[in-house]
């Protein structure tokens, strides 16, 4: 199966359906980034996380506005959600008996979230797993080297944990990894995941942002702004 990448603000997403991403990120290894237009906003101002993504092995539209914004270039791809892919890799990994890692949170949130994905997972073979507390990457980069996992699930924020997974590619170039933001939050168990009616309707981020205020300021103006952007860009590739 070969990458079909459609460009959407000078960036390549893959337009997998997720199942499909899923086999693919399996079968391939390397670092996958769940795109969103705070990233893309993000990389604008910031040439290495800019070249990351562009050398990144799978970009998936994690954000309703990226997916919004390829329908309005005229692709029909939908939206993959980090935290969905990020469970179904885990569930991939673990009915082959591979190894699994997990980086960030807080000490007692990625405790949590180990332990429940034990209790969901029986047997899962969860090899490594630390806190996203520390200064030195380069202690962690060493011991994830040292236990060599197939899938590293990597919490640390945007772009943090992008550059993260970046240099620890260098290192285990057939590892998966994957930065999935507040995930390890979910799955401990310490927030709730929006209701199901605002994940089909692509309202999580207002949910989250209804729930949290603090991240109003992320969103916006960067969505609105995003989609006017993309609005210029069709109109320039007429």
């Amino acid at each position: 199966m070969d990458r079909d990448l459609v460009n959407i603000s000078g960036y390549g997403v893959d337009s997998f359906t997720f199942d499909q991403a899923v086999d693919y990120a399996y079968s391939h290894g390397g670092q996958i980034v769940t795109i969103n237009p705070e990233m893309i906003e993000a990389a604008s101002k910031n040439p290495e996380f800019a070249q990351i993504i562009l050398e990144s092995d799978l970009v998936v539209p994690d954000g309703i506005g990226v997916e919004i914004g390829l329908k309005l270039l005229g692709h029909n791809v939908k939206r993959i959600p980090g935290i969905e892919l990020g469970k179904a890799l885990i569930m991939k990994f673990y009915n082959e008996n591979k190894s699994i890692a997990l980086v960030g949170a807080k000490p007692e949130v990625i405790d949590l979230a180990v332990k429940n994905l034990r209790d969901e997972f029986n047997n899962i073979n969860i090899v490594y797993s630390h806190d996203g507390y520390f200064s030195d990457d380069e202690s962690i980069l060493n011991e994830l080297t040292t236990v060599n996992p197939d899938l590293v699930l990597v919490a640390l924020g945007s772009p943090k944990q992008e550059f993260f997974n970046a240099e620890l590619k260098k290192r285990l170039p057939n590892t998966l990894m994957i930065g999935l933001g507040g995930s390890f939050d979910v799955w401990a168990g310490v927030v709730d995941r929006a209701p199901k009616i605002y994940q089909n309707l692509g309202l999580e981020w207002l949910y989250r942002t209804v729930k949290e205020p603090k991240r109003f300021k992320r969103i916006f103006p960067t969505l609105p702004l995003f989609i006017l952007k993309v609005l210029k860009e069709r109109l320039l590739n007429k």
